[in-house]
Formats: structure tokens, C-alpha cells, sequence
């Protein structure tokens, strides 16, 4: 039996683990893909402290787990298929292993929502983004596109608008659903331009982004923009399916915790981006894991095994 079951190995994860281990927790990471998370996909970071020069996504991931496994976690790739978080002793069970534990932290993280197109898939990380905040500065003073109509599509807009030299937002309707404060402050931008009505039919470039089609969904007209990234914008998807049922959720999906990254389970804390949060960064990620397992940490040693 372990001490600590951290799920998922994305950035809050792994920090959960490392500050688990450190205080001399027996720790298990399960991971049923790769190491990172939606960070591993990042080409470059600039914006993760300590680092003057640029690092991958994938880089740091590999130096998180490394320094981990330093410490004593135990990682494996497994994927987890059921869990009993009502009990003292929590039980997670894989395809292949079933493991006890007295303390689980929830580290699966958010998806997001993709356009579904083929060329979105292939031109990701080469021009098509899923972070405004991640990789505007890779597009100081070039053509963007901004992909929806909602609060964090203009936000993003807003973002990008103070670095580039013109920002497009492509919103299938004819009303963006962002805050009126919000829309307001697009309104009054002067390289923020708004195609209403209108969807993404394809990106186009064969390495990089060269530009988009558009197709107008009241007149089935299609046209060109040339321009130099994509930030798709429409929203996440919490990896929360697995607890569906077990734990508290919010009505968009997402674990509901207190500021210690408590559930409303006993002995069961959530960090990173599948938990309700304003901002979601690697480096945020990385703050709510070691929350996480430091009330993990006190949870154990109050209590009698």
C-alpha cells in the first residue's frame, strides 16, 4: 500500500509527486500516456521561470519526471479505469493492477476542444495554438486568427492585439458571447477585426501556418486570409469521466476543491487543470500540486493507520 496515488503526470503531477516524496511519502505516479501532459506538445516556453532561454515542453517534462524519480516516486505508465474514493483506504484500479493508498491526488487535467480538422492536427505547434497567453510572443508583429466568440476568445484576442499586427476573430454568429465590458474593449481595438457568421473550413500551409478558409454560413461563401497563427479558442474539456459520479463537480465539469486542492472526499485533493481555475499554466499547474500534496501530507500524519 502506498502512502500517496497521484493520477496523471502533467506538471501537477509531477510536483505533487516530488513534494510527496520529499516528505517521505511512498509515491506512486500513474500515467497512461506520455510524461507532461498538454505541456509535452508545447514547442517552446518562454514564460516558465528560471529558464532564460526557451525550453520544450517535452524537455521540462522529462527533467520534472527525472527529478522525481530522483526522490523515490515510483512512476508507471497505467491506465486507470476505476477508483473507490469513499473508503479510508482509497483503491485504484488499472487495466492491469490494483493498488491501495491512503491518499489520492487527481492530476488528470483539461483538453482542449479542437476544430477537427485534418490540418489543424498536422500544423499543431507549427502555427496552431491552443494558448494566446503561452505562444503570442512567437507572433510579435505578424497576422493571427482567434477562433470563437466567448469570454476566453476575447480575452485572447485582447491579449494578442497588444503584440500583433492584426488579429482576426472568427465567430459562427453574429454576437460574441464574451462579457459586454469584454466586447466593448475588442470594439474599440483598432487591429482586432470581427468575420461574424463564419467558420474555420481549413488551415492552410504545408509546415507552417500560411493562412485560413473561410466558409460564411449564411451565404456559403468561401475566401482566404492570409496570416501566420491559429489560436483555437472554443473552450476545454476536463478529464474528469473517470470520477463522474464519485466526486463533486461543477456544472461545466471541472472537481470542485477549496484552496488547499481539497475535494469534498476526505483524503482525495485535485491539482491543475482539471479543477475550476482563472488561469491555466504550467506554472499554475505546478503551484496547486504542491498544495496538494502538502495537505495530502498533513491529512496522513494527522490521522490514524
Amino acid at each position: 500500500m502506498y502512502d500517496v496515488i497521484i493520477i496523471g503526470g502533467g506538471p501537477a503531477g509531477f510536483t505533487a509527486a516530488l513534494y510527496c516524496a520529499r516528505a517521505k511519502l511512498s509515491t506512486l505516479l500513474l500515467e497512461k500516456m506520455f510524461s507532461g501532459g498538454q505541456m509535452a506538445t508545447t514547442s517552446s516556453m518562454e514564460n516558465y521561470p528560471g529558464f532564460e532561454e526557451p525550453i520544450s515542453g517535452f524537455d521540462l517534462a522529462m527533467r520534472m519526471e527525472n527529478q522525481a524519480r530522483k526522490f523515490g516516486v515510483i512512476i508507471k505508465n497505467e491506465d486507470v479505469v476505476d477508483l473507490t474514493l469513499d473508503s479510508t483506504i482509497k483503491v485504484v484500479k488499472t487495466k492491469n493492477n490494483i493498488y491501495m493508498c491512503k491518499a489520492v491526488i487527481l492530476c488528470m487535467g483539461a483538453s482542449p476542444r479542437r476544430l477537427g480538422l485534418e490540418s489543424e492536427r498536422r500544423l499543431a505547434s507549427r502555427g496552431v495554438s491552443y494558448c494566446a497567453t503561452c505562444d503570442g510572443a512567437f507572433f510579435s508583429n505578424k497576422d493571427v486568427a482567434v477562433i470563437g466568440g466567448g469570454d476566453t476568445a476575447a480575452e485572447d484576442a485582447l491579449y494578442l492585439a497588444r503584440i500583433c499586427r492584426k488579429v482576426y476573430i472568427v465567430h459562427r454568429r453574429d454576437s460574441l458571447r464574451a462579457a459586454k465590458i469584454t466586447q466593448q474593449a475588442i470594439f474599440n481595438t483598432k487591429n482586432i477585426e470581427i468575420i461574424w457568421n463564419s467558420v474555420v473550413e481549413n488551415i492552410l500551409g504545408e509546415e507552417v501556418v500560411e493562412g485560413i478558409e473561410v466558409k460564411n454560413l449564411k451565404t456559403g461563401e468561401l475566401f482566404e486570409i492570409k496570416l501566420d497563427g491559429v489560436f483555437v479558442a472554443i473552450g476545454h474539456e476536463p478529464n474528469t469521466e473517470l470520477v463522474k459520479g464519485k466526486i463533486e463537480l461543477n456544472s461545466r465539469g471541472y472537481i470542485v476543491t477549496d484552496e488547499g486542492m481539497q475535494t469534498n472526499m476526505f483524503g482525495v485533493y485535485a491539482a491543475g487543470d482539471i479543477r475550476e481555475k482563472p488561469l491555466r499554466q504550467v506554472i499554475t499547474a505546478a503551484s496547486d500540486g504542491a498544495v496538494a500534496a502538502y495537505m495530502a501530507e498533513k491529512y496522513i500524519s494527522e490521522n490514524t493507520w
